[in-house]
Order: structure tokens, then C-alpha cells, then sequence
């Protein structure tokens, strides 16, 4: 640990809306985990005692006190994904990868965990790869789904990629249709919001296609910036989705057509987004 790097990212931090969400997320980025010594650091220059942040850091699965591979695997052995063949798909997956659970290879490319549930029951045997749900798992396709993350999980094809499917959504306080159709992305109508950061307020054009990362805005967003999100029709903010599993930043509620809700998580870059559509959660 660089003790000059960890100073640099509390400070960068100091005195914004969820700081230590905000520094506890980005020495995870940079170090795959949370070393001690950048807790006591923190706690330090802080002035939050150290029970808090270990509180915090151990609270939001996001974070990790041992190191971790450049990539997580997550393989659910809950109850529904247990009896459809869960075990199975786990064990696959310590023999690809010559690891078991809760374990890192070698090379620190991959961490395998399990997990007791993924919020997706009706879909098990369920595996999480950074953040990307694979449903419906069998032994036959953890080979694939190892090769695919190497390859690159975030190269999506929108015509053929089953993950894609588009949202039609309208703001949680007025009901207005937040679908702007006069500026497209991925060939469909974005969701268009008003954001702000800091002491900047701006325009946001989000891809209404679920699954596909593309966003446009008025001017270049800092990677892990949280961000206030309003809507443009009656300015009210879009606030009240809790909490972020993943990094613990506001979750950014919007109402389905049709039926259901997306909630967005507000930092940027953080994959942790829910949609309901009053069922089964998919994330």
C-alpha cells in the first residue's frame, strides 16, 4: 500500500455527499481489496473510528478485506438453486478454475465464491461474473461463461445479446415519460434526466436498452462520481430506491411502463442496477 495514494484519495474525496463510501470504493478499485493499513489511514485522517469503517466495509459486498482476482465469480447454493443443480455448477467451476470457494488463482485473475442467494431464485442455478447475471447455469456452460469473462463481459452485441431488451420508463414523482425520442442510443429512444455533481448540472441520455452500457451527458463524468439525478419535467429529485448492494451509493428509482421499477445505482461505472417488472429481480 502507498500511504501517499491513500492520503490522495481522502482528500480528493473530503467533504462530499458519502465520502467514505466514496474512498472505501475507489481504494477497492485500485488495490482489489482493503488493506489495514489503509483502513487505519482513513480512520486517521478522517476522524471516523475505525469500528465504523470496518463496519461499513464488511456491510456491502462490494467491498473485500482479503485480495481479490480482477474478476469475481459468484455461484449461488441457496435453497431453489441448490435443488436445480447449484453444487454442481459450483464444483465445475473449482475444477476449471483448480480453486475452491472463497479462494483466488494464482495469477489473480479470477476469486470464486459462494453465495447463499443472488435475489434471482426463479432463474438458479445463477452465477455473477463482475456484476453480470448468467441464468439457468448448467455444468456444460461454466467452461463458456469462463471464456467469455476472459474475452470481455462488457463487449455486448445489442441485435443478439439476450440480456438486451429495451425499458420504457417515467419519473417515480410525476409519472412523466422520461423516453426521449428525439436522441437515440443503441437505435431506441434514451432516458433523458437531469444530473448533477459537485458544483456542475447538466443533461443525461441513458440507453433505454437493459443491459447495454451506453450514456451520453453534457460533458465527461469521473468514473465512481456520485451523481443527484432530477427530473426534467417537474425538477423533483429521484431519490428513495435505498441504497446500492454493491457500493452502498442512492439507488435512482424509476416507474415501468407497463408495470415495475429500475432502480440505477448513482455512481458512476457501479453495475449494481435492479429491475423489477413484479417478479423475480434482475440485476
Amino acid at each position: 500500500m502507498n500511504s501517499d495514494e491513500i492520503t490522495s484519495i481522502i482528500e480528493k474525496h473530503k467533504g462530499q455527499k458519502g465520502e467514505l463510501l466514496s474512498i472505501l470504493h475507489e481504494i477497492q478499485t485500485k488495490y482489489s481489496y482493503l488493506p489495514e493499513d489503509s483502513l487505519r489511514s482513513v480512520s486517521e485522517k478522517t476522524g471516523r473510528s475505525l469500528v465504523d469503517i470496518y463496519g461499513m466495509a464488511t456491510f456491502y459486498k462490494a467491498f473485500s478485506l482479503k485480495p481479490r482476482g480482477k474478476h469475481l465469480i459468484s455461484v449461488c447454493l441457496g435453497t431453489a438453486c441448490h435443488v436445480r443443480g447449484g453444487p454442481a455448477v459450483a464444483s465445475e467451476l473449482e475444477n476449471q478454475l483448480g480453486i475452491r470457494a472463497g479462494g483466488t488463482t494464482a495469477d489473480n485473475e479470477f476469486t470464486l465464491e459462494a453465495v447463499n442467494c443472488l435475489g434471482a431464485c426463479a432463474q438458479g442455478p445463477v452465477v455473477v461474473v463482475d456484476g453480470h447475471y448468467f441464468s439457468k447455469v448448467n455444468v456444460s456452460q461454466v467452461v463458456d461463461i469462463i471464456a467469455e469473462t476472459r474475452s470481455g463481459l462488457d463487449r455486448i452485441e445489442i441485435e443478439t445479446d439476450k440480456r438486451v431488451f429495451p425499458v420504457d420508463v417515467s419519473c417515480a414523482q410525476c409519472n412523466h415519460s422520461l423516453m426521449d425520442a428525439e436522441h437515440k442510443i443503441d437505435g431506441h429512444p434514451s432516458v433523458s434526466v437531469t444530473i448533477s455533481f459537485g458544483q456542475k448540472h447538466g443533461w443525461l441520455r441513458i440507453s433505454s436498452l437493459w443491459g447495454s452500457p451506453n450514456v451520453q451527458s453534457f460533458e465527461e463524468i469521473p468514473k465512481d462520481t456520485i451523481l443527484n439525478f432530477f427530473c426534467p419535467h417537474c425538477h423533483a429529485e429521484l431519490i428513495g430506491g435505498g441504497s446500492c448492494s454493491e457500493c452502498g451509493a442512492p439507488m435512482v428509482p424509476m416507474i415501468v411502463r407497463g408495470g415495475g421499477i429500475v432502480q440505477l445505482c448513482s455512481r458512476r461505472g457501479c453495475k449494481g442496477h435492479i429491475l423489477d417488472l413484479g417478479g423475480t429481480p434482475v440485476d
